[in-house]
C-alpha cells in the first residue's frame, strides 16, 4: 500500500493552481491517463516527461487503479 508520505503526486494551490501533479514536477497526474487512453505508452509519455520518474508513473497507475476498484466495488 502507498502512504500518503510516498504518494507519486501532491496538489499545492501555489502549484498549477493546486492540480494534482506528480510530485516534485508540474506535470499534470491526469496527464497520463490521457496519454494511455489516446493510445500511447508508458513509455512514450516517459519520454516525454522526463521530470516524472518511471517509478511515480507507476504507483500513480497503481493508486488509480485501486481507486476504480474501490468504487465498482462500493457502488
Amino acid at each position: 500500500m502507498i502512504t500518503l508520505f510516498q504518494s507519486p503526486v501532491n496538489s499545492d494551490a501555489e502549484v498549477m493552481g493546486g492540480t494534482l501533479v506528480f510530485r516534485h514536477t508540474r506535470v499534470p497526474a491526469q496527464s497520463l491517463l490521457e496519454y494511455l487512453d489516446d493510445g500511447f505508452s508508458l513509455e512514450e509519455f516517459l519520454d516525454n516527461f522526463p521530470s516524472v520518474t518511471r517509478v511515480d508513473a507507476v504507483n500513480f497507475l497503481k493508486l488509480a487503479c485501486e481507486q476504480v476498484q474501490y468504487e465498482n466495488h462500493s457502488g
